[in-house]
């Protein structure tokens, strides 16, 4: 099972990335590339526990969507989302928030299993992990942009 671990330093409060890495709108503006919609769910806000959402989006020429549901929160240290529907054998993406002086250390661990056995992991190996990834850290760095710009006000959606 691949897993791809990522840790950003952001210049802003915990709480404030937390929020911005649960929001509808900034996922949506994050990955505009990919078309990326919501078909089902919560439209608009901050993810809470239990909430579920059915994404749509083009992924390596794929129309393809992706249900997930937020399965664990601890505010504002932790939240875990978890593939409920979709093109994986499954998906997990959990979030960690720390503060350290002035930063925010968030990490991201993103667990996946491709369907298609070895077929799937050898797409693993040769693109679908390095995809994966950059698709993460185009979330990442949306997220730091956003905190660091707004960090210290109010964030509402309209700042998004």
């Amino acid at each position: 099972m691949p897993i791809i671990r990522i840790t950003t330093e952001i210049k802003a409060p915990q709480s404030v990335c937390f929020d911005l890495s649960r929001s509808v709108e900034l996922h949506l503006e994050s990955t505009s590339e990919t078309q990326e919609r919501v078909v089902a769910g919560r439209q608009s806000g901050l993810f809470e526990l239990g909430d579920m959402v059915t994404w749509e989006a083009v992924h390596l020429g794929i129309k393809q969507q992706l249900t997930v549901k937020i399965t664990d929160m601890r505010y504002p240290d932790f939240f875990e989302d978890e593939m409920v529907k979709g093109a994986f054998f499954s998906m997990q993406h959990k979030h960690f928030f720390s503060q350290q002086g002035e930063l925010t250390i968030m990490r991201d661990e993103f667990r996946y299993r491709s369907p298609l056995g070895v077929m799937g992991q050898l797409a693993d190996v040769l693109f679908l992990k390095r995809y994966l990834t950059r698709f993460l850290l185009k979330r990442n760095a949306c997220i730091k942009k956003l905190a660091e710009e707004h960090g210290f006000g109010t964030l509402s959606s309209n700042s998004l």
